[in-house]
């Protein structure tokens, strides 16, 4: 009596596995379910990734219970998280004939619309709360996104010049006629975070005489202020403008000055064109 009482006293017993933990089979793929990707596969920005594993080698009680806690978390090649982590806990009790079943973990990543190229990771860890024991794996997998080189400073890159909107090539010249309508694309990047990966930018566009005179300004200025969890490497701007039929031929620019509230800080790119 006194043993049993013991027994009672600690809770179920539990069986350990002969083999440490082990996360075992994981998966990425592009659909639930699905096949994993080839090696050398890559994904996009925006694009969803679906993820699977499972666990072997637990602990189980006499009546054939399983208590397992696990995390999913994805990380960019410097090492930011992408998502709020994926938590979730495997509480089961197995039949006699399925002592071979393996827990499965599955969730979704989804890839920041802005994120860069590189090789980012998932990385999951499994604790099993009867035996005590911990496992980790990282699973790489590769984005390729648009190429927007960093700056320490707020500052406008790929800043291309378009004969149409929709234009999927920019100008090999920046000619336009009286009449036309100049296109414009650009990014901005360089600014501060505030909390909460907090941005506020703004930007106007200007046309200019080479001498710096201004000769029209755009009257109200294009503003990205927004917060998320993962930060906004960049932000996209356009600007176009209708060339007057009576516009005078010669050499102009377009200036973008761009300004950011969080970071103090501000930047003029000027871009030249001819009207012929």
């Amino acid at each position: 009596m006194r043993l049993l009482l013991l027994v009672s006293l600690a809770g179920p017993l539990a069986f350990a596995a002969t083999e440490p933990l082990a996360i075992v089979q994981p998966v990425i793929s592009q659909m639930e379910e699905g096949a994993a990707s080839p090696a050398g596969f890559y994904y996009t920005p925006g694009e969803v990734l679906f993820f699977s594993c499972r666990v072997a080698h637990y602990a189980k009680t006499a009546d054939l219970k399983v208590s397992i806690a696990y995390s999913v978390e994805a990380f960019d090649p410097k090492g930011v998280e992408l998502t709020e982590p994926y938590k979730n806990q495997i509480n089961d009790e197995i039949a006699l004939e399925d002592k071979d079943w393996m827990p499965k973990i599955q969730t979704q990543v989804m890839i920041p619309p802005l994120a860069g190229s590189g090789n980012y990771r998932i990385v999951v860890k499994a604790e099993d709360l009867l035996a005590k024991t911990t496992v980790q794996i990282e699973v790489p997998f590769e984005i390729r996104g648009r190429v927007v080189e960093p700056s320490d400073k707020v500052t406008v890159r790929n800043f291309h010049f378009y004969h149409d909107e929709e234009g999927k090539q920019p100008a090999e010249k920046a000619v336009y006629h009286a009449g036309q309508t100049m296109w414009t694309r650009f990014d901005v990047t360089g600014y501060q975070y505030g909390t909460g990966n907090k941005i506020d930018v703004s930007w106007v566009a200007s046309i200019m005489l080479p001498d710096g005179k201004v000769l029209w300004t755009k009257p109200e200025p294009a503003t990205e202020a927004s917060q998320s969890f993962y930060p906004k490497r960049y932000i996209s701007g356009e600007f176009s403008i209708n060339l007057q039929a009576g516009v005078k031929p010669g050499s102009y620019i377009v200036a973008v000055q761009v300004k950011d509230a969080v970071g103090n800080q501000t930047y003029e790119s000027r871009q030249p064109f001819t009207v012929e």
